[in-house]
């Protein structure tokens, strides 16, 4: 089998896991114009980033790949609560809104975070050989619509259920946790900017700050965000809705087995593998859970 079947093929596997989650998510949720409300969030995603691929693969470009993330998590979140309020005839209640408020400072940080970051390096170096193909371009266009379709999952059914439930103790829990996963992720960001800004750090390995504790803070950080948004989400869900649970375990899966920590330790063991303090470092700090070094 071709590598190019093999692209179109993983396409449609993800669409069709994107579908399943969706669907299973709508049980006994909001519909709107027969349709179920995630199910066309869902959709939206898709064809966001499909919009976005055709001429970023033109220009060979990936620079618009993470701002696109932020744009469909935006336009995901002004689909549910427009579709909501229009199906509801009300307003959205408390646990609703600050969902909303939530995801939307996460994802406009990181994006703009992100996409600064790509301008001024030049190249994201995932995309080096990828963006030659359009099947395997696609491909990684079509991942990252899942992961904004996956991640909010939860989120979105709990905006579109609209339950006037608050006060209680997932809600409480669920925002401690977000919020130290925030935290994590924005100071690991941060530290990193400015390390790499150092001309005297060229070529070294940053092992100061949270970086100290673990060797990827910012995606032990991430992970807590969408934990802690899972929380939130638990007490709003019904039957089959559950499913929509799986949002942080799809984001652990990723992070540390697709497009993230494991790219980053290959290339970390290319640049400093057998250099004495980098071995110690990796030795001594954790892959990612801080203080829990295997």
């Amino acid at each position: 089998m071709s590598s190019v079947v093999k692209d179109y093929l993983n396409i449609i596997i993800v669409i069709l896991f994107a579908s399943v989650i969706s669907l299973f998510g709508s049980h006994e949720s909001e519909f709107y114009n027969e349709y179920p409300i995630l199910f066309l969030c869902m959709c939206a995603s898709f064809v966001v980033h499909w919009i976005v691929f055709i001429p970023s693969y033109l220009a060979k470009t990936e620079k618009f790949y993470d701002i696109t993330g932020t744009v469909a998590y935006i336009i995901l979140l002004f689909i549910a609560s427009k579709l909501t309020l229009a199906t509801f005839d009300d307003t959205l209640h408390i646990r609703s809104n600050i969902a909303i408020g939530l995801v939307l400072v996460w994802a406009l940080r990181l994006g703009i975070f992100l996409f600064i970051r790509v301008i001024k390096v030049g190249e994201d170096r995932r995309f080096r050989e990828a963006k030659k193909s359009f099947s395997k371009y696609l491909l990684w266009w079509s991942m990252s619509a899942l992961w904004v379709f996956l991640t909010t999952a939860n989120a979105l059914t709990l905006i579109i259920n609209n339950t006037n439930i608050f006060n209680d103790i997932f809600f409480y829990f669920g925002i401690t946790i977000w919020c130290v996963g925030f935290l994590f992720e924005v100071v690991a960001d941060e530290q990193k900017r400015r390390f790499r800004a150092n001309e005297q750090n060229k070529d070294r390995f940053i092992c100061t700050g949270l970086w100290a504790i673990s060797r990827h803070p910012n995606y032990f950080g991430e992970i807590l965000i969408w934990v802690g948004m899972a929380v939130i989400a638990f007490p709003t869900l019904q039957g089959w809705q559950y499913v929509t649970l799986i949002s942080p375990i799809f984001i652990y899966f990723l992070l540390t087995r697709i497009s993230g920590v494991n790219l980053l330790e290959d290339r970390a063991e290319k640049k400093w593998g057998g250099n004495d303090d980098y071995e110690k470092y990796k030795k001594e700090v954790p892959v990612l859970f801080p203080y829990l070094n295997s």
